[in-house]
């Protein structure tokens, strides 16, 4: 199986879970250059993946607003292409997608099939990405997650440690709702979509849109303060206390790009698919910073 985005926090993850099931390709990018469509075409003729794990994306939200054709690439341009590979080969593709093809307004969880009308480059293309792979006649898997965070990369919980032990007070955004969505569990929950089969490297569930995250919801602010509250249950030594985390408007933190005030994602058709009930943010991020914090 080829995966796309290997080191980041999501391919990483899926490496680790897809081990067992069979040869996993994972190549650097010194060793496939993700931007060079020609590349992608002859790494895809020389190996001829029976499955792709399409986790590779331009996630610089900000960046993106100045970069619009290398966003585009990686979010629009390379799942058409891996698509319409696996579509011709009658092989699975697996995309990972974001909350940002939302609105982003009211506070209403949103459906698959809710309209989509992102406010940001990196929303825009990220829709495009999953418009071309809905399109493409694959059997597919699309993945719409939030707020992804590992015990490895960069990423707000890794931040907020840092910060944490360098400053005594802090100004976080209180008026963005999701839930944030830890890179394993992402990886379990894919793995699980393709156990137990007759065939390992085919999905059980059908076809189509999934949200994927933890359940529960919280603002940036209560995501900053239960990262403090559980780092100082495992014996970190921060500087910054609950008291002192500050929670601001969103109009307060301007940004090039717009954020969705509303992540919220109903996550019944993929407990359905699997049945399976998805564990609480809280836990996730307790099991997440123990790893980090033993690293």
């Amino acid at each position: 199986m080829f995966i796309t985005g290997g080191n980041g926090q999501v391919g990483f993850e899926l490496q680790r879970q897809f081990a067992l099931f069979g040869n996993v390709l994972a190549p650097t990018r010194h060793e496939l250059d993700l931007t060079d469509a020609n590349a992608v075409d002859a790494y895809l003729a020389e190996h001829q993946p029976a499955l792709i794990l399409n986790a590779a994306a331009y996630t610089a939200v900000d960046k993106a607003e100045s970069e619009p054709a290398q966003a585009k690439r990686l979010n629009a341009e390379l799942p058409a292409q891996l698509a319409e590979y696996a579509a011709k080969h009658t092989i699975a593709l697996v995309h990972y997608s974001t909350d940002y093809v939302y609105p982003g307004d009211g506070e209403t969880p949103w459906q698959e099939d809710s309209p989509t009308a992102p406010h940001s480059v990196y929303g825009q293309t990220k829709l495009e990405g999953d418009q071309a792979v809905t399109q493409s006649g694959c059997q597919h898997l699309i993945f719409r997650t939030s707020w992804v965070y590992a015990a490895r990369g960069n990423n707000f919980m890794k931040t907020m440690l840092r910060l944490g032990r360098e400053r005594e007070a802090l100004s976080i955004v209180n008026d963005q709702i999701g839930a944030p969505t830890p890179a394993r569990l992402i990886a379990q929950v894919t793995a699980l979509a393709f156990t137990p089969h007759a065939s390992p490297l085919t999905p059980h569930i059908t076809s189509g849109i999934y949200h994927l995250a933890p359940r529960g919801e919280t603002s940036w602010h209560g995501f900053a303060s239960e990262i403090f509250k559980q780092a100082q249950a495992l014996g970190e030594e921060l500087a910054i206390h609950s008291g002192t985390v500050n929670g601001i408007p969103t109009v307060e933190f301007p940004t090039p790009a717009q954020r969705p005030l509303n992540s919220r994602m109903s996550l019944t058709k993929l407990e359905a698919a699997l049945g399976v009930t998805l564990p609480v943010w809280q836990y996730q991020l307790a099991l997440t910073l123990a790893e980090c914090c033993e690293a």
